[in-house]
């Protein structure tokens, strides 16, 4: 149910989405739906949860992965940035965002998910200062400004907005968290590469 609820949300955005939507997509009645969650709220923020679980889970997985501290850096730049413009993940978050400004039960999750990824990458900071691989004396507050501008870009990459391209929007990435953690933006270079546009 939760896969088809995302499903509906993706095509008809959170604030349009009904429970005779969800019931429509799966085949069973808008009781049933209830019987299993009180309200649509309810599994709205199921769904958001879940997916943000599994976003977060995956996450630490890719950080847990052998390879220096710039390789791990770098595999978290490349799971946050969106995989197309149409990459469904974040346009199921662009739209929670929206609908999180005046909805409570949306907010907390984005706040919870914001702060998983800030705590995560601020862990990753903290491991290359103390391996020497980075120079930082603030690893939380260089993880947020990193964020932070890893949001603003991905709206302008997802928008289209000055037709700006994934290979860019990789490589603004890299030479923003590089000189967050004292680095010459080429180390990325070396070792990775995206492709697309």
């Amino acid at each position: 149910m939760l896969d088809a609820t995302r499903r509906v949300v993706l095509e008809r955005g959170l604030a349009s989405t009904r429970v005779a939507d969800i019931a429509r997509a799966t085949n069973v009645s808008g009781g049933l739906i209830h019987y299993h969650f009180a309200t649509k709220d309810d599994l709205i923020t199921e769904m958001l949860r879940s997916t943000s679980d599994s976003e977060i889970q995956r996450l630490r997985e890719i950080v847990a992965e052998p390879g220096t501290a710039v390789e791990r850096l770098d595999r978290v730049l490349l799971f946050y940035i969106p995989a197309s413009r149409s990459d469904q993940s974040w346009i199921l978050w662009l739209d929670a965002w929206a609908v999180g400004v005046r909805e409570p039960h949306v907010r907390t999750i984005l706040l919870e998910l914001e702060g998983a990824w800030i705590e995560i990458l601020g862990g990753v900071i903290t491991e290359g200062v103390a391996t020497g691989e980075f120079v930082c004396d603030d690893p939380q507050g260089s993880a947020e400004r990193i964020d932070g501008m890893l949001d603003g870009l991905v709206v302008r990459y997802t928008l289209n907005a000055g037709n700006m391209s994934r290979t860019r929007l990789l490589h603004h990435a890299r030479v923003a968290a590089a000189r967050e953690v004292g680095l010459d933006p080429a180390v990325f270079s070396a070792g990775s590469s995206v492709s697309g546009g």
